[in-house]
């Protein structure tokens, strides 16, 4: 027995069981647990009973699936490198033993030294290099391939199964919120959205012979119909990873060359959010609050698809969820459900409207109600009317900024001072991509060239005093080289005002009521963007792209 087989035997036979009968990526994590250490201590003890050098970093061979089989690199999670004409030295997760070094003995015809490597480091070499689920897809071709219907009904662990199933674990490891399953002309592309931006994944080059079986086995996991291929179709999955259950919305779309798929990724296990949580200022914070504290009005949160509206009025709604209060929700669809209100799903083909919700929710006595979307004159003037009539009501419009979702109730046809009188705040927001804390540094941009970006965004120059607390992106591993990591929300939030009544009520423009609250104090999506790069949550170019995206 190896030196470090009996020192983890000395464990016991329990422990040793559940260290060597783990999957490779948790066996280091096991051993920490039962070492009672962290990871890098465990790690290094490996090192030191298995008497292998720890590397830290390495440089993979210019061809390593040349040096070492396939089948090889992907079970055992090692790689070759430092590789010469006749020899090259050898990586791994994990101390390989006796009968794989005999394997590789006998393939290679010796046995290179060997070191150890960070897991996660050659998990993400491996992909990185060769494709996600490219030890499904080691050879093969067109000839070779089941239907997805065959390969699903004879063995449960179909390479189409496991591939599926291994896109899905890495976008949620990598905290994409979707994934696009988009068919080309001879390739299937994968993308996942992750932050707001969408990043191509590294596929196997013989995938796009299984792109009809891998489109199958997502509509049959989201109990679609997989002979209709001529129409769009809505399903739902609700995937297991270990003890995390994650709704995934599903929708299919016919193009040129096969049904593309989408898949919203919705993490039921993760902690939602609350207004502590959304990067506030404190003077934000306070006029939120406020505003959700009365016992009658309407708050409205606009912005375009994604800009995180509804975690903005879920986090209010936690935020004065008590006994005391009936809350009623309607929404299309529910995406998070809240422990103690009441929420109602819209359905539009049986006549299950907003509108229509929001008449029967007013007959069940509710103190507060979350209408998910504004869509029509007559869900706004029901729930303006509600929140006149002593009812809190809390809802969504898409509008580039604050003062523009004024005037988009005035064009609904709702009587200004009807509006006037029931709008407490409206909230615009965005979500820009905060910096990766791992690797971000001080910017290296000039005075000059940070002086422009001021003057492009109307901010005042005497801002230029925070240059030292300005960073920038970099890339590390942790953030896939993106050197971001993760959104912040940036919000401009109108307060109902005298003077912004007197606005409303004269029908003024947009522009000139959004004046009006900058002259008491409103701050705009670009300032409020700055005060985050002043804190080094983001960077200055994100405030362009932000800037640029809400025409300001």
């Amino acid at each position: 027995m190896n030196d470090w087989l009996q020192r983890i035997a000395e464990l016991g036979e329990e422990a040793k069981a559940g260290i060597l009968g783990a999957p490779l990526e948790k066996r280091l994590l096991m051993l920490a647990k039962q070492l009672d250490v962290s990871l890098e201590e465990a790690k290094r003890w490996l090192a030191e009973v298995s008497s292998l050098e720890l590397l830290e970093a390495f440089d993979l061979c210019d061809k390593p699936e040349e040096c070492l089989p396939m089948p090889i690199i992907h079970e055992y999670h090692c790689l070759p490198i430092k590789s010469t004409e006749a020899s090259f030295d050898l990586i791994s997760a994990w101390p390989l033993d006796e009968s794989t070094l005999s394997w590789i003995r006998v393939t290679c015809g010796f046995v290179p030294k060997c070191f150890l490597g960070d897991s996660e480091l050659i998990y993400r070499v491996i992909r990185d290099k060769f494709g996600l689920g490219a030890e499904s897809f080691l050879s093969g071709g067109e000839e070779d391939i089941k239907s997805a219907e065959e390969a699903i009904e004879e063995d449960e662990d179909a390479v189409i199964i496991k591939f599926v199933n291994e896109v899905l674990r890495q976008a949620l490891e990598d905290r994409a919120t979707d994934v696009h399953f988009e068919p080309q002309k001879k390739l299937l592309q994968v993308r996942y959205r992750i932050d707001g931006v969408l990043v191509p994944v590294k596929l196997p080059q013989n995938l796009h012979f299984y792109q009809a079986a891998i489109i199958s086995r997502l509509k049959i996991m989201a109990r679609l119909n997989i002979s209709e291929k001529r129409r769009p179709q809505d399903g739902r999955i609700t995937f297991q990873l270990g003890t995390e259950s994650v709704d995934i919305r599903v929708s299919t779309l016919p193009t040129a060359y096969g049904e593309s798929v989408s898949l919203r990724l919705l993490d039921q296990g993760s902690a939602p959010l609350t207004l502590e949580d959304l990067y506030l200022s404190p003077k934000e914070y306070q006029r939120i609050e406020y505003a959700i504290r009365k016992p009658h009005g309407i708050l409205l949160v606009t912005g375009p698809t994604g800009s995180g509206k509804s975690t903005t009025l879920g986090a209010c709604v936690r935020k004065i969820r008590c006994p005391e209060l009936r809350i009623i929700t309607v929404e299309d669809p529910i995406e998070y459900e809240i422990a103690g209100i009441n929420q109602v799903q819209v359905q539009s083909d049986i006549g299950m409207t907003f509108a229509n919700a929001l008449r029967s929710i007013l007959r069940q006595d509710p103190d507060v109600i979350m209408v998910g979307e504004i869509r029509d004159q007559e869900t706004a003037d029901i729930a303006i009317r509600a929140s006149i009539t002593g009812h809190l009501v809390l809802s969504t419009l898409h509008t580039n900024d604050a003062a523009g979702a004024v005037t988009r109730l005035l064009d609904m046809g709702l009587e200004p001072f009807l509006l006037a009188s029931s709008l407490e705040v409206v909230i615009a927001q965005r979500l820009v991509r905060k910096l990766c804390p791992h690797c971000a540094r001080p910017t290296s941009s000039s005075l000059e060239e940070i002086e422009k970006f001021l003057g492009a965004l109307d901010i005042d120059p005497s801002e230029l005093r925070y240059r030292e607390q300005i960073l920038e992106p970099v890339g590390c591993d942790l953030c896939r080289r993106l050197g971001y990591r993760g959104r912040i929300g940036v919000y401009e939030i109108l307060k109902m005002s005298d003077a912004v009544h007197d606005a409303i009520i004269h029908n003024q423009p947009a522009r000139e009521i959004r004046k009006v609250a900058m002259q008491e104090g409103m701050l705009t999506l670009q300032q409020s963007a700055w005060n985050q790069v002043k804190q080094g949550r983001t960077s200055l170019p994100v405030i362009m792209e932000l800037a640029s995206d809400a025409e300001l």
